[in-house]
């Protein structure tokens, strides 16, 4: 895959970036890097090789999957000017 000036240009456009015709001249070179450095990638042999989050082997941090109701309710409620057993009070409104 390669990618054109038309190519450079839209993109700009959709992100909202303002592009110059030089600078554009300039991404399309370097677009295309990335892309052909992409599909060096995709040639490599990845069989068998197990996804890793770091570069180092390290077990990550695991907390007991439990809904709670975060024990926040008393701190949320603390600035109302008005609660009632950790709900908000509002003047009724009748229209």
């Amino acid at each position: 895959m390669s990618v054109d000036l038309q190519t450079v240009k839209r993109v700009a456009h959709l992100a909202r970036i303002a592009v110059s015709e030089e600078d554009a001249e300039r991404m399309t070179g370097e677009l295309n890097a990335i892309l052909g450095f992409v599909e060096q990638l995709n040639e490599v042999d990845v069989a068998g090789v197990e996804p890793m989050t770091s570069v180092t082997p390290m077990e990550m941090k695991k907390r007991q999957d439990a809904v709670t109701d975060g024990n926040k309710a008393a701190d949320i409620v603390a600035n109302a000017p008005a609660t009632d057993e950790n709900f908000f009070l509002v003047p009724k409104v009748v229209e």
